[in-house]
């Protein structure tokens, strides 16, 4: 992953080299069992060479609670915390969208993805009672309230999901606000939502499902969007038809990976450092499975499960909700209540 740290002193270089050489100077061949996610080459090569770096983002090792690495942990993450506040940390928030129509059909049958009356699928009934519970959970955990900024994939799907579960309470019309999506839209029964309290919500090409053949990943216009959802920001978009998508040619993992890559990159130009990114199960698999590709084989399994629908993961520089002593408070199992979702790449294993 692609980012510059700049240190405003020589002397603030020294401090975080020696702290971060203090706390791991284990050999990572000792770690096994309970995992953590650290951006160790972030972490390391800005400490180590000085002012300017080009790290790359991966998963480090697993740790062992009675490894010499495992005690130094607390230490770490007392740090971490701190240097958050430098630009050295952030947090990603990933969700799949809510169960949409083409998942109920396509967990019977692969070939209904193949179907046009899927074009750009919007949630079920059953799909809102997910974006629903979600929802209460992240208020009630506290990540509401700490999530700097929303990144949402422009279909329907994902930006119903977005704005459900991150956005505004009911909206009341009023001349000098405009709702985050309008009641109704995408045939969905709901009251319009509003824009007042809550982070931004920003739509990028770059988060989209496996593009190519199934309709239900071909977006609409954005200017049909625009009116759905009047405060989303959809202004990173630079086409208003869909020019990525193609009827008769299917990105290859290794594209949708590339891409998946080429978006982390992107977040990491951001200011903002926690960051939802409410996205499709098929970009979140191939993305993270890239990403782990010099894992333990078990650790790489982990992360690489597919997502059920509204299912919430943290990943965070330092992955607080797998360091064995600390459980997340903020992940979230999805499919409640549950529902048919086979994502539309396990379709595609299923067709070869």
């Amino acid at each position: 992953m692609v980012y510059r740290k700049q240190y405003k002193t020589a002397s603030q270089h020294h401090v975080y080299r020696s702290k971060l050489q203090s706390l791991f100077s284990t050999s990572s061949t000792q770690f096994s069992n309970s995992y953590v996610f650290f951006i160790i080459p972030f972490l390391y090569y800005c400490l180590q060479y000085g002012y300017q770096c080009w790290p790359e983002l991966v998963p480090f090792a697993p740790l062992q609670n009675s490894s010499l690495g495992y005690s130094r942990l607390p230490s770490f993450l007392a740090f971490a915390r701190k240097t958050r506040q430098c630009g050295l940390i952030k947090q990603y928030i990933q969700v799949r969208h809510a169960q949409g129509i083409h998942n109920v059909d396509g967990d019977k049958n692969y070939k209904a993805y193949m179907s046009p009356e899927y074009f750009d699928a919007h949630i079920t009934p059953l799909g809102w009672q997910q974006v629903d519970n979600l929802r209460k959970h992240v208020h009630e955990c506290g990540l509401a309230k700490r999530i700097d900024l929303v990144i949402t994939s422009p279909l329907l799907r994902t930006l119903q999901t977005a704005v459900g579960v991150f956005g505004g309470d009911g909206y009341t019309d009023r001349m000098d606000v405009v709702p985050l999506m309008v009641a109704n839209a995408g045939n969905s029964g709901r009251a319009a939502i509003s824009s007042l309290n809550c982070p931004p919500i920003v739509a990028v090409e770059l988060c989209r499902e496996h593009l190519g053949v199934h309709p239900c990943d071909k977006r609409r216009n954005i200017s049909d969007y625009q009116f759905l959802f009047p405060a989303v920001d959809f202004s990173l978009i630079e086409s208003d038809e869909d020019t990525w998508w193609k009827a008769d040619v299917r990105e290859t993992k290794e594209e949708v990976a590339a891409r998946g890559q080429k978006f982390l990159n992107w977040l990491w130009t951001r200011k903002e450092k926690e960051i939802a990114i409410v996205t499709h199960s098929g970009f979140l698999f191939h993305t993270l499975s890239a990403l782990g590709n010099d894992c333990h084989p078990l650790v790489k399994k982990e992360i690489c499960k597919h997502f059920a629908n509204c299912e919430l993961r943290s990943m965070v520089i330092v992955d607080r909700s797998m360091i064995g002593f600390d459980p997340s408070t903020t992940n979230y199992p999805g499919k409640i209540p549950s529902g048919l979702d086979l994502p539309s790449d396990v379709v595609d294993e299923k067709a070869n």
